[in-house]
């Protein structure tokens, strides 16, 4: 790729007071933080209301835990508001990995059941999936879905492995290591053609998409504010509708076991709650200062630009081509290809993300699909184009001698 095909870098987003967007995030200013996806990012002032609900928590227990129940209730109201959804279809949980065991523990399978997932399902709820099957003496099913496959191969993939048996499909709405969509209206609409229960993962989706759940099908929704929405840690909702909602419990049994869905998950004894009541602080911070809509529109075409001017260095690098061809891309969220000899599975991904942040001083994430490694690209507000040159000019060549390094390994074995 020439520099005349690199994009011209979008304008850096900035405060109200006119100082640089990471002026409001506690980010290590000795890091290049190019991996929001993973973990997200709290704002200052999300971090100040959460820090200010747990001095009031500490101070008066016995006042804070009683009244817990009602905060949480107007809390959801809030949240709903965000996703477009009904307060009545929402309860918190601390992750969607978490949401995700909450669906898994209330069902069941009848004998020979199965459970239909895809091969760029989240690790950890798919083990969940697995679990589930064992129980139950029934199985998983892998639907295999090309990293280029359109909206319609997509779908096909997936119902493709729907039978009789089929009890449960568990589909991501943006996948974790492959940052693409899948077709989660129309495999949701045929699940529910045939009365098969859906499962949606939706945890990348909160802030990244405008209105995640419009559209679509689905018994269970799961998803994460502490990405994109920059949520405190620990902060999702699982949307439920239909009758199966009535099945879900919290994990752990409080006082309120006996109260309706979402009403049952308000009471979890003395959990810190303050996670959840902080989150709207982190949402209003973002609405107010650039509005929801300008902020996806420069995380997209930031990720964009990253993209290729990191693509354009490894091809300069290592004379190949980096670019990724995915069927359904992501707005905010971009793969690079890697060279050879890097990220071929999923532990030599972790230890290259690690290697990387203790010896070049950038947080990124490293992936792999198919025996392929990538860089995943997750753009914030707090991100520039400079931290993607950075990457590309300072990380590009570095990454480059290691995968030659490995590869050279390997053939001397």
């Amino acid at each position: 790729m020439s520099e005349t095909e690199v994009t011209t870098a979008p304008r850096p987003l900035l405060l109200a007071d006119g100082t640089p967007a990471d002026r409001a995030w506690a980010l290590d200013p000795a890091l290049k933080h190019l991996n929001h996806g993973s973990f997200g990012a709290v704002p200052l002032v999300a971090q100040e209301r959460q820090e200010l609900l747990r001095v009031q928590m500490e101070r008066s227990p016995v006042v804070w835990f009683p009244a817990l129940p009602e905060k949480l209730a107007a809390t959801r109201v809030r949240l709903a508001e965000f996703l477009r959804v009904d307060a009545g279809d929402l309860a918190l949980v601390p992750n969607a990995s978490a949401g995700a065991s909450v669906v898994f523990a209330a069902l069941s399978l009848r004998p020979g059941g199965e459970i239909v997932v895809t091969d760029h399902g989240y690790g950890a709820v798919t083990m969940g999936a697995e679990r589930l099957a064992r129980r139950h003496g029934g199985r998983v099913r892998t639907a295999r879905v090309p990293l280029d496959a359109d909206e319609e191969q997509a779908y096909e993939a997936v119902a493709a492995e729907f039978s009789d048996a089929t009890q449960l499909v568990v589909v991501d709405q943006i996948t974790s290591a492959t940052a693409r969509r899948l077709p989660v209206e129309r495999i949701g609409a045929e699940a529910g053609r045939r009365g098969i229960p859906v499962l949606v993962d939706g945890a990348h989706a909160p802030g990244l998409l405008d209105a995640p759940l419009a559209g679509a099908t689905y018994d269970f929704w799961t998803g994460n504010l502490h990405k994109w929405g920059c949520a405190p840690r620990g902060t999702a909702a699982l949307v439920a509708r239909g009758p199966l909602r009535e099945l879900l419990y919290p994990l752990i049994d409080s006082w309120a076991a006996a109260e309706p869905f979402p009403d049952r998950f308000d009471q979890q004894g003395t959990i810190d709650a303050t996670s959840y009541l902080a989150a709207p602080a982190a949402l209003d911070f973002v609405e107010r200062t650039w509005g929801w809509a300008a902020a996806r529109r420069y995380m997209d075409e930031l990720a964009d630009y990253g993209a290729r001017v990191i693509g354009a260095a490894f091809a300069g690098t290592a004379g190949s081509d980096n670019a990724v061809d995915v069927g359904m891309p992501v707005p905010g969220m971009r793969l690079v290809r890697l060279p050879d000899g890097l990220a071929a599975d999923r532990l030599q991904a972790d230890a290259l993300r690690d290697r990387v942040a203790r010896e070049l001083d950038v947080e990124a994430a490293f992936t792999s699909f198919g025996g392929v490694g990538y860089l995943r690209l997750s753009a914030h507000v707090y991100n520039t184009p400079a931290d993607y040159e950075y990457f590309a000019e300072e990380c590009v060549p570095v990454l480059g001698a290691w995968a030659r390094e490995n590869t050279g390994k390997r053939s001397a074995q």
